[in-house]
This record gives structure tokens, C-alpha cells and sequence, in this order.
């Protein structure tokens, strides 16, 4: 009955004027015990007296606590806010007794309202101590008999500095929270024994399953501010052996108004854990550079390209031209724009191969600036459509790149990846030969063509993460290529704002490369998610090694062979140098290229993609028989004797 009855009105507070009640029934009861010990249990003195008093010192307290408002506060939440009130409270009560008492000496029957003063200086301190009191009597009873009979999930806060005691007042002053805090855990050996609250503080090496299992643990809150991924990853991986469930608090940056609500104490994610500093950005530059611009994004709809359009829409921009193929999608991130009140752009469905569609578009809105995100990004499916990845990769680029030279646009932004790096695919082999394109295009055109080159982006559409969560809730096997297989990550917001950031610093020509920190081994990756669901590798989930795929090779580089590269002003982005001295070879071949691929025929397309990238050399692909008869043929070229 009791636990129903927790359940059914913990969301209901106590009526201000029942808390009005209880306190002035205290400081009656307050006055009459204030009269006890001046006088003795033997009730020495005039209760007459005390009786006529009564009524009046009930309603000062009225009046005082009416004018503080103490009475107001949620009893279960008090706090030192609340205790304070009620010292004002008290305090004015004792200014009105005294006032009271010498007005009457001097001009009304002084005999009844003599209230000595030893009475008054008593009843002030009954009042401080049992007000104060009551209120936190009534708060721990509640959460005691909360947490012994509600159904609450017990908890450990990892942290027992000023966030570890932010995280328990947001756990504990939420109505509707379920949780109930054991106690904290600090690496610091001098708060062990110690008690925060009421709540004793224990070491990180008291945690041991035996611990857990004694004391019903279920969920463990780190809540260290500023820690570093390396040493949360530590951490989460020594909790997670524990079976027990692993929460993260997020920076204070991100609290709502300043204050931690417990709704956005969230489960740890595989992306709390990569050990990679995030890239800050100069907004100052960016907000001079969108300013009073018509921003054209392609690929608006996809992950980076939707995530360009986020950050843009917070600058003073004067339009948002959105181009995508993707009719859903571009509908759905449509009703994201509206819903946060942005309404200068336009969504437009357009394919990019489509010349006269996207000369239209162009004529119409005459963009300032392009980011160009739109692209074919499946190694394996470009493997096997060669065709399609050039249609959209190389002449999509092509065409678009070509628009914004003739339509005069100031700076036109190519999303590129590490994969155009000694490509060993078909897909990275378009994506460089679509940044030598550009690369070209910009020694003869007043537009400015820049390149941004990084690696996997996390949580994007078919990226290694969200197939390894829905694999973990199949019930696994999680399918990793290769034992070894490393890749470099970044979160989908950092990308976005790099290109965005190239965007600005760029002066055209450039392929801006991203410092992406220490590359990720995929098999650690999965074992590392497994242990993030609550399951063990490889009892619960087993990894399964299916085998590169075709292109597919074991690291991915940011740096080709030929290439070097120069700094600049922001210490994580560099530049890459090419050489473009034969750039009116490289057009020839790649006009070439496109005629060709008219053809449908992809050992014929696929051996002209090697011919303009000299280093792209297949791996696992049926086009390695391609790299098999080039060798062969130069092998055979005579020597030429000089």
C-alpha cells in the first residue's frame, strides 16, 4: 500500500498552506516549551500570562513567515536556500516579539505582553534548530522509505568533488527519479570513509563484484569533469567488468541553463571512449565569411551533409540552398529546420548529374559558396558499379564544379575522404580523381575550389557503429573484416565543422588534411561495444572474421605517396601540397574518362581510373588482373640506351 502510494503521487508536493500550519503550530509549541526551560518542569510562572501571549506570538509567526515566504519551499528538496529563509523568518519573528514587547511596557498593559527576554532569546533558537530540523527529517524519511519500499534502482556516483555532488542533487531533487544513491567512488585515498551528505565516500579499489553483488548496485554515474577519453575509457572498461550499467554526465557546456537535469545523464556511448581531442573551431571567421551569403549544400540530406546544414543555420547566413536526390530524407530534415523556427532555405530534389536541372538551380539562386558533400561513399557497391561511382563521384563533381566557375561563385568546398589516399578501391580512386579535377579547374577560374580530407565519421549511414549495434541486438555475431583492420574516426559534427572551417580559411586550390588523432582498431572497437551493452566477448557475443571485402584494405592514410604538406594557422589542420603541372593532361584524361564511361564497360573504365591515378592499385577486387597486366606490360617496355 505504502510502495503503490509512493509510486501514484511522487510528482505531488505538500499544500504551502499545511507547511504554513505545521510551522506556526511549531513556534506555538516552540513558546510554551521556551516558557519550560526558562521556568523548570514545576510550570513557575503566570500561564495566564502565557496564554494571553500565545495567540499573538501565532500570528507575528504568521505574519513573518507570509512575508519571507518561507513556507513556499518543496519540503522533500530542502536545501540551504530554504534553510536560509527560515532564519529570515525567524529572525524577523523575534524584531516583531521584542518590538512588541517594549511598545507594551510603554503604553499597553504591560503585565500580560512582558515577555521576558530570556523567553524571546530561547524561543529563537527552539525555532532555528526544530524548523530546520523538521523539514530535514521529513526529507530523509521520504527518500529512506523511498528507496526501501519504492522501485528505485540503487547507484554509485564515480566522482566526489563539487560535479559528483551536482550529479546527486539532480538525482535527488527530480520527483519523478527512480534512482537512489548508495554512495560515492573517488581515486583520492583521503575522502575514503568520509560521508558527502550523509552518503560515505569509498576508493575505486573497493569495487569488486562481491561489493556490487552486497549492495544491489545497478548503475555507476562518472561524473568527473574534464576527463580525458583515455582515462574515461579506463574507467568504463574496469565498470563494465562488474556487469553493471556504465552512465557519463555530459560537459557543462552542454547543461541545460546552466544547471545538470537528470535527463541528460545518458548511458556511455562508443563515442565517449575513442581517445581523440576534439577540433575547436574559429567562429569568429566563420560568422564573417556565411555573413549575407547564399549557401548551396549537396547531399544536404545525408550524415555530413545534413550536419553542414546544422551548423550553418546558426550564422547570419541569407539563404540555405538544399540539394539531395533523397526525397525522405530531405523531408525530414525540412521539418527538423522548421521545428527550431529556421526558415530562410530551400529544399530542392535534384540529382547532380542531371546538367540542366542544377544549371537551373544555379541561374536562379546564385550561390556564394558550395559545399559539395553529395557522393557515392560504399567501397564494396562501387566495387562492383564502377560506372555509377564515376557518373556521381567524378562527373557529378565535374558538372557542379564547372556551374560554380561559370556562375562566378566565390569559393566552392569538396568533401573528399582518406580513402582517395593510394586508393585501393573504386570508389576512393573517383573521389581523387575528383580532387585533381578541381585542383585543376582552379588554376583557370575566379572561384576558389577547396578540398577537406578525413576519415570514417561516427554514427554516419553505413558506418561500422550503427551495424555493430544492430548486430549486438540480434544477439550477435558482430562481422569485423580483419583481425587488424584500423581506421581513423571522427564525430559527425567535428567533420561538418571542418569543412565548414576550410570553407573559410581556404583561398582556393588547397586539400586540407585533418589531424584525426591515433587510428582505431576495429576488432577492439567491437569488443568494446559488446562490453558497452552489458555482455561479454565472447560468452554472450561472439566477433566473426568474414574477410576484407573487395577494396577494402587494412589502414587507411590521409597523406598519398607523392604528396607533402605545409601548416597553417589552426594546429590540427595541414595542407596538402599537389602538383599540378600537368593539369591540362589530367583534364584530357578525365573528359575522356566520362565519355567512356557511356560504355558500361568497367575494366575499361576501371583501367582508365588507374591510368589518371597512377597509385591506385586494387586489393582484393576482381580489377587486381588490371594492375597484373600493366605491371607485365611495363616489365616488357625495351630500355632506352643513352
Amino acid at each position: 500500500m505504502i510502495k503503490s502510494y509512493l509510486i501514484n503521487n511522487s510528482h505531488k508536493h505538500a499544500s504551502k498552506w499545511l507547511v504554513l500550519i505545521i510551522d506556526v503550530s511549531i513556534t506555538i509549541f516552540n513558546f510554551f516549551l521556551a516558557y519550560v526551560i526558562r521556568f523548570g518542569i514545576t510550570l513557575d510562572f503566570d500561564i495566564s500570562n502565557m496564554l494571553y501571549q500565545l495567540p499573538i506570538v501565532a500570528g507575528l509567526a504568521t505574519l513573518s513567515f507570509l512575508v519571507i515566504g518561507s513556507y513556499k519551499g518543496v519540503v522533500r528538496h530542502t536545501g540551504m536556500r530554504d534553510a536560509y529563509n527560515l532564519f529570515l523568518a525567524v529572525t524577523v519573528l523575534i524584531a516583531l516579539t521584542g518590538g512588541l514587547m517594549l511598545s507594551s511596557r510603554a503604553f499597553l498593559m504591560p503585565e500580560l505582553l512582558n515577555i521576558p527576554v530570556s523567553i524571546i532569546c530561547i524561543h529563537y533558537m527552539l525555532n532555528i534548530i526544530t524548523l530546520t530540523t523538521s523539514r530535514l527529517i521529513f526529507k530523509y524519511c521520504y527518500y529512506y522509505i523511498k528507496s526501501k519500499i519504492g522501485e528505485t534502482s540503487r547507484i554509485l556516483i564515480y566522482g566526489a568533488g563539487d560535479s559528483g555532488l551536482i550529479t546527486l542533487a539532480a538525482v535527488t531533487n527530480d520527483s519523478n527519479s527512480s534512482l537512489s544513491v548508495v554512495g560515492f567512488i573517488d581515486d583520492n585515498p583521503q575522502k575514503k570513509g568520509k560521508t558527502i551528505n550523509g552518503i560515505k565516500v569509498y576508493a575505486s579499489d573497493s569495487l569488486t563484484q562481491s561489493f556490487i553483488t552486497k549492495n544491489n548496485i545497478k548503475e555507476i554515474v562518472v561524473s568527473i569533469p574534464h576527463i580525458n577519453k583515455k582515462r574515461l575509457s579506463e574507467i568504463s572498461d574496469n565498470l563494465l567488468k562488474l556487469r553493471v550499467k556504465v552512465k557519463i554526465i555530459p560537459t557543462v557546456n552542454d547543461w541545460i541553463d546552466g544547471k545538470l537535469e537528470i535527463s541528460q545523464i545518458k548511458e556511455i556511448q562508443i563515442e565517449d571512449l575513442l581517445d581523440r581531442a576534439p577540433i575547436n573551431m574559429d567562429n569568429q571567421n566563420i560568422t564573417k565569411e556565411l555573413h549575407n551569403k547564399i549557401i548551396l549544400i549537396t547531399g544536404a540530406a545525408g550524415s555530413i551533409g545534413s550536419e553542414i546544414v546544422r551548423q550553418a543555420s546558426y550564422y547570419n547566413y541569407k539563404n540555405l540552398i538544399l540539394v539531395d536526390q533523397a526525397e525522405s530524407a530531405l523531408y525530414d530534415l525540412q521539418q527538423e529546420l522548421l521545428s527550431k523556427g529556421v526558415t530562410n532555405f530551400v529544399p530542392i530534389v535534384a540529382d547532380i548529374r542531371d546538367h540542366q536541372r542544377i544549371e537551373t538551380i544555379f541561374e536562379k539562386y546564385r550561390p556564394n559558396m558550395v559545399f559539395h558533400a553529395a557522393a557515392y561513399k560504399h567501397v564494396p557497391l562501387m566495387e562492383s558499379n564502377p560506372c555509377e561511382a564515376i557518373k556521381i563521384n567524378v562527373l557529378g563533381t565535374r558538372k557542379l564544379a564547372d556551374l560554380s566557375s561559370e556562375f562566378g561563385v566565390d569559393k566552392f568546398v569538396f568533401v573528399s575522404t582518406d580513402k582517395a589516399v593510394n586508393p585501393t578501391n573504386v570508389m576512393g580512386a573517383t573521389k581523387r580523381v575528383a580532387e585533381m579535377y578541381i585542383k585543376c579547374l582552379h588554376n583557370t577560374s575566379k572561384t576558389k575550389f577547396i578540398t577537406t580530407r578525413f576519415g570514417n565519421v561516427l554514427g554516419s549511414n553505413g558506418s561500422v557503429i550503427p551495424l555493430f549495434k544492430k548486430q549486438i541486438q540480434k544477439g550477435g555475431p558482430l562481422t569485423v573484416t580483419h583481425k587488424d583492420v584500423t581506421r581513423f574516426f571522427m564525430t559527425i559534427p567535428e567533420a561538418s565543422q571542418l569543412v565548414i572551417e576550410a570553407g573559410t580559411m581556404g583561398d582556393g586550390g588547397e586539400i586540407f588534411i585533418f589531424d584525426m588523432g591515433e587510428s582505431v582498431k576495429i576488432f577492439d572497437l567491437a569488443k568494446k561495444m559488446i562490453r558497452l551493452s552489458g555482455l561479454n566477448y565472447p560468452d554472450d557475443i561472439d566477433i566473426k572474421i568474414t574477410g576484407l571485402r573487395p577494396g577494402e584494405k587494412l589502414y587507411e592514410e590521409l597523406l598519398a605517396d607523392t604528396e607533402n604538406t605545409m601548416p597553417t594557422y589552426h594546429k590540427k589542420i595541414m595542407i596538402s601540397k599537389f602538383d599540378d603541372s600537368n593539369c591540362p593532361n589530367v583534364k584530357d584524361k578525365i573528359n575522356d574518362l566520362c565519355i567512356m564511361n557511356l560504355l558500361n564497360q568497367d575494366h575499361q573504365i576501371v583501367g582508365k581510373l588507374k591510368e589518371i591515378v597512377p597509385e591506385y592499385i586494387s586489393n582484393n577486387s576482381t580489377f587486381e588482373s588490371i594492375d597484373k597486366i600493366n605491371k607485365e606490360t611495363t616489365q616488357k617496355k625495351p630500355k632506352v640506351l643513352v
